[in-house]
């Protein structure tokens, strides 16, 4: 049976809780279409969640390019920041770590993070900045101290 769609007013957005991841690790599976993109071509993955820590100041194609030529060494700093924006903690390990022996679960993780915080990686900054204008979505907010 399909729902009702008198009230279809969408919910308001409610984001899971600071200082908490909202899937694990090894969940890559809860996305499996992101999980098969990562799988094979990780660069996007990245450029996509680049694009989005980044509030649009470093764009999806600078943050692929830098990645094909620099790889763990520079995408381990993204979760770093992601990590930041939402204080969360460093889970399992640290993260150049986390980057280093478990690249595609890490990029699954962060991906699954913004989606889950009410971002669409897919649709880049701009439009995720207009979606939060409108309300339907909460903008990534740093914690005290930390500067943008």
């Amino acid at each position: 049976m399909y729902p009702n769609n008198e009230n279809s007013n969408p919910a308001p957005y409610t984001s899971p809780p600071e200082g908490q991841w909202s899937t694990g690790l090894y969940d890559c599976f809860e996305d499996p279409s992101n999980c098969w993109l990562t799988g094979c071509c990780p660069i996007v993955t990245f450029g996509r969640i680049a694009e989005i820590v980044d509030q649009g100041r470093t764009s999806f194609f600078t943050a692929a390019r830098t990645y094909l030529l620099l790889g763990n060494m520079y995408s381990w700093t993204y979760r770093a920041k992601l990590r930041s924006l939402y204080s969360l903690p460093p889970e399992p390990c640290g993260d150049c770590c986390v980057h280093q022996f478990c690249i595609c679960c890490a990029l699954c993780q962060e991906y699954r993070e913004l989606k889950n915080r009410g971002l669409e990686p897919t649709l880049g900054w701009t439009i995720n900045a207009q979606k939060m204008k409108s309300g339907t979505t909460a903008p990534p907010v740093p914690p005290p101290g930390m500067t943008r």
